[in-house]
């Protein structure tokens, strides 16, 4: 457990929760760091088969900090912060457990990618889904334009991509995004785990 995670286990199932819902869970260096370590742990503990990542109170994830984005672009380091990006995606695609990501609301950038790591995606009403970089002048580097493409199909990614537009649940749903759209996807999960 730390300020930024909450890990807990029921049997075979590990939920980490992402719990700085004040700053809409910002995927700081602090915040990958401490997914990355409660990643590596459950992938080497023989009793976990499932892993369930969501958030807290209407926020799964706003994305990358992009403050910290900012400050990286004038330092000319931003490679770094895409590296470690991208070694999180790692840790949840490598990860050898059914993972499912319960996505309670706010999905956006680098929490979109995050989810799209996850073997499954089920979402509540109120979730909304977006990669707003092109907003912002540029494009997610951890893989999530691969991932997005390969899931929802070329143009529907596209439209997502190029307009950074938020897309509701029930598009999300019709288009494949997500697998269901559940009132408590927290629990939904849980009880699925539990199957």
């Amino acid at each position: 457990m730390s300020n930024f995670v909450d890990t807990e286990k029921r049997g075979s199932l590990v939920i980490i929760r992402m719990n700085r819902a004040d700053e809409r869970n910002r995927l700081s260096r602090e915040m990958i760091d401490c997914l990355r370590s409660e990643l590596g742990k459950v992938s080497v503990a023989n009793d976990v088969s499932h892993v369930m990542i969501t958030g807290t109170d209407n926020v799964f994830s706003s994305g990358a900090d992009i403050r910290l984005i900012n400050a990286m672009l004038d330092e000319g380091s931003a490679n770094d912060f895409a590296e470690l990006g991208r070694s999180l995606i790692e840790s949840v695609v490598s990860l050898d457990k059914v993972t499912v990501a319960a996505i309670n609301g706010l999905c956006f950038g680098g929490g979109l990618d995050l989810a799209l790591a996850c073997d499954r995606r089920i979402a509540a009403p109120n979730a909304t889904f977006c990669h707003p970089g092109v907003n912002r002048g540029f494009i997610t580097p951890w893989g999530g334009t691969q991932r997005l493409s390969r899931l929802v199909g070329e143009a529907a990614a596209l439209e997502m991509l190029l307009t950074g537009e938020p897309v509701d649940a029930e598009k999300a749903s019709r288009i494949g995004l997500i697998d269901a759209i559940i009132h408590e996807p927290f629990e939904d999960a849980l009880q699925s785990m539990k199957a």
